[in-house]
């Protein structure tokens, strides 16, 4: 089987490289010539090459190299790339609020005017007054250094990012099944060898279709299996689609687990030699007899034997999560019941086999290592921990007393902006959260009642129109910075042409805001190179350990995965080989239980909502969106539906129609798919406005990760502007009829 990815009017969606087959060091000259440097997109990082012309109106031609994530490949979003440098939406001076109107600024305006709001308001109501919101596709420079600014120049603790939205799941289930987390614990390339390979709510024919190569030595053989409610263009090119009902991949987990171990197929060896917990977590299993299972999730007890037998069988064999596992009020639980699934058949800490999480944003392993997390310092030490604090001061030059606390998870912190004993004053960089966070409405309302907002960004996103302050700062080809693929490898990005006049890169950001507020010249470097040599000592004997990476060695295209303690180690491509990182060695099996979605179906809402990506657009879309050709092939959102469901709510395809939730309603046209579940309605999360599918979804939070559930919420369907929706209280009836 060849697999492919899904594009519009047969456009390929990884083309050939240009160049030859040998990955070549990182290289760069601005003087027309070629850069090479990564996309700024998805985890996966592809290699590009940047060259940039010098005509009188200069532009930037993209074209794939050879590097092994991409394989000389690129998707849409990646050959468009280039399309924002000098977009008319891009933003090219500070912007102030005044009447009402954001006017432009200059920078020492911009600048002193939010350090003295800063100020003032921590003056007034304390230093958690102020909060910060990062990304996840912030580089490790500026994830570090604003970490770093939140605890030193501010003293708040009141930091988290956007990055809990998405991997944090994931993350704290590896932390307790195997001690530590890196995403991939094993380079991309080793899945080419496997016989089988189980995708878990994972759709990277539209998310990362190059990805898609190295998957395609198991689909030969017959071995792609992919777990998701929806009939993806994944699960289309797939062996086996198992679509268990939103909600319930850890009871079908459960069931394969009880068919592993009733039909004699667990790898008893190795769970008694590498693990710990197994009998534990039978107690809960045994429970979970296929048949049973069967009623839970809608996949035949037959499906979950066939799976347990396949991972049996299999030589070298997989199984990946991602975004569809892990975004639930217990996404860890999840994830950690298909970790148990892995364990169960041998397969983490073995040459050709294992268990990763296929992490979303650009820098989503490397933004959640070092310190703009809640509860995080840098080097993936937690801030709770004595002498992580100690270190991380000494680095700094401060006192380990003077680091605050723990503060609030991402969702928690923007609900509670403008409240009584919230924050006053927030400050984001490189996320958008009116469009990407759960009950988007309510946190545009606190946005809204701040006293002072501040963004950074590229253009200007519905986050940034909400601003008081609006400051543009360079993008990916306009600066050099590292990152951290979902492979744990760190990577050079490389400037390739400088930004417009009156541009700053957020490390500049930060620098003048840390002078302004009276930090000490020079403890604020706005050097890349500078920051991350910082940010090495920072990390030196941490989880993730960052000390013997330096941009020489990048430079000269070394492939250094993380831990690298020393200047002249190889880095730890493939870890857990000879054992885990728990104190004695063995990876945990974790006993977890169905519980189902917070909010299941009812009379009132029948259906369930969940949410994902479609191929051309990227996260809230503010970026994709401002690039013509991909705002051309998808201009809007769509609402997916089964052909009947459809019908019963009285709608044909194309028609308008509505998605209600408790929380609120999302209008867009209709697309009818035949392969959909009747019971589930889809919408993509990348639009703005009344089309935000984030208008609908439950923040309730995961108890471990904080993670909101957006991937599954009680709704119905109906014709637009069949009525209005008023927010109720759960339980409150409406009359009338709907789907």
């Amino acid at each position: 089987m060849t697999l492919t990815a899904d594009t519009p009017s047969g456009a390929d969606a990884a083309r050939p490289s240009r160049h030859g087959t040998d990955e070549r060091p990182a290289t760069s000259d601005t003087n027309g010539a070629r850069t090479d440097t990564h996309c700024p997109y998805c985890a996966l990082q592809c290699g590009m090459s940047l060259t940039a012309t010098a005509d009188v109106a200069p532009t930037v031609e993209v074209a794939p190299r050879e590097f092994p994530a991409n394989r000389g490949g690129l998707c849409q979003k990646g050959w468009t790339s280039a399309s924002l440098l000098d977009s008319p939406a891009r933003l090219t001076t500070p912007l102030v609020r005044t009447g009402g109107e954001l006017r432009p600024a200059s920078w020492d305006e911009a600048l002193d005017l939010v350090a003295a709001r800063l100020t003032e308001l921590q003056a007034e109501h304390g230093r958690d007054a102020v909060a910060i919101f990062g990304g996840g596709g912030l580089t490790n420079e500026k994830s570090y250094l604003l970490g770093k600014f939140a605890r030193v120049a501010l003293g708040t603790s009141q930091i988290d990012y956007n990055g809990r939205f998405c991997m944090s799941s994931a993350a704290a289930a590896g932390i307790r099944a195997f001690g530590l987390d890196r995403g991939m614990p094993f380079p991309m390339t080793d899945l080419a060898g496997a016989d089988l390979i189980v995708l878990v709510g994972s759709n990277p024919a539209e998310t990362m279709p190059p990805f898609l190569q190295h998957l395609q030595g198991a689909a030969a053989k017959g071995g792609l299996v992919v777990v998701d409610p929806r009939r993806t263009p994944t699960a289309e090119q797939a062996d086996v689609h198992l679509a268990p009902a939103p909600g319930t991949d850890l009871a079908l987990a459960l069931g394969v687990l009880h068919a592993t171990v009733a039909e004699g197929l667990l790898d008893e060896a190795y769970v008694a030699e590498r693990t710990a917990g197994f009998d534990d977590l039978w107690r809960t299993v045994a429970r979970y007899w296929p048949e049973h299972v069967e009623r839970i999730t809608g996949v035949s007890a037959a499906d979950q034997r066939a799976l347990a037998h396949r991972l049996a069988a299999a030589r070298n064999a997989y199984v990946l999560t991602a975004r569809g596992a892990e975004q639930h009020a217990t996404g860890v639980d999840t994830v950690s019941a298909w970790i148990d699934v892995a364990l169960a058949h041998g397969l983490p800490g073995r040459r050709g086999s294992g268990y990763g999480c296929l992490t979303g944003q650009g820098n989503g392993q490397g933004g959640r290592e070092h310190g703009q997390k809640a509860d995080q310092l840098p080097g993936y030490r937690t801030l709770a921990d004595p002498a992580a604090r100690e270190h991380v001061a000494r680095v700094w030059g401060v006192d380990a007393d003077s680091l605050p606390a723990p503060g609030r998870s991402a969702y928690e912190l923007l609900d509670a902006l403008g409240e009584p004993d919230g924050p006053r004053a927030l400050l984001v960089f490189g996320s958008n959260v009116v469009v990407s966070a759960p009950r988007s409405q309510r946190v545009a309302d606190r946005l809204g009642a701040l006293d002072l907002l501040v963004t950074a960004d590229v253009v200007l996103s519905e986050t940034a129109a909400m601003a008081d302050v609006v400051l543009p700062v360079t993008q990916w080809a306009e600066e050099d910075g590292t990152m951290t693929n979902l492979e744990g490898r760190v990577l050079l990005r490389r400037k390739a042409i400088d930004p417009p006049d009156g541009v700053r890169s957020d490390l500049d950001v930060l620098a003048g805001l840390a002078d302004r507020l009276g930090q000490p010249s020079g403890r604020f470097p706005a050097d890349a190179e500078e920051v991350f040599t910082e940010l090495r000592a920072a990390s030196a004997g941490g989880p993730a350990d960052y000390a013997g990476v330096t941009y020489e060695r990048l430079r000269a295209g070394e492939a250094l995965h993380w831990p690298v303690p020393e200047a002249d180690h190889p880095g730890t491509p493939r870890m857990f080989l000879d054992g885990f990182a728990h104190p004695d060695g063995r990876a945990r099996f974790v006993a977890v239980d169905h519980t189902g979605p917070a909010e299941p179906p009812d009379a009132e809402y029948p259906l369930q909502a969940t949410t994902g990506r479609v191929l051309q657009h990227y996260q809230s879309g503010a970026q994709t969106r401002a690039v013509p050709e991909l705002a051309d092939a998808v201009p809007e959102a769509h609402i997916e539906v089964h052909p009947d469901t459809a019908a019963r709510a009285g709608l044909d395809a194309g028609e308008v129609a509505t998605v209600e939730s408790r929380r609120g309603a999302v209008t867009a046209p209709v697309r009818c798919v035949p392969s959909m579940r009747p019971d589930v309605v889809f919408v993509p999360f990348h639009f703005p406005g009344g089309q935000r599918a984030n208008l609908i979804t439950n923040p309730v939070l995961d108890p471990t990760s904080r993670m909101p559930e957006f991937k599954v919420c009680a709704a119905r369907l109906v014709p637009a502007g069949a009525r209005e929706h008023v927010e109720r209280e759960p339980g409150q009836q409406e009359p009338g009829e709907a789907l």
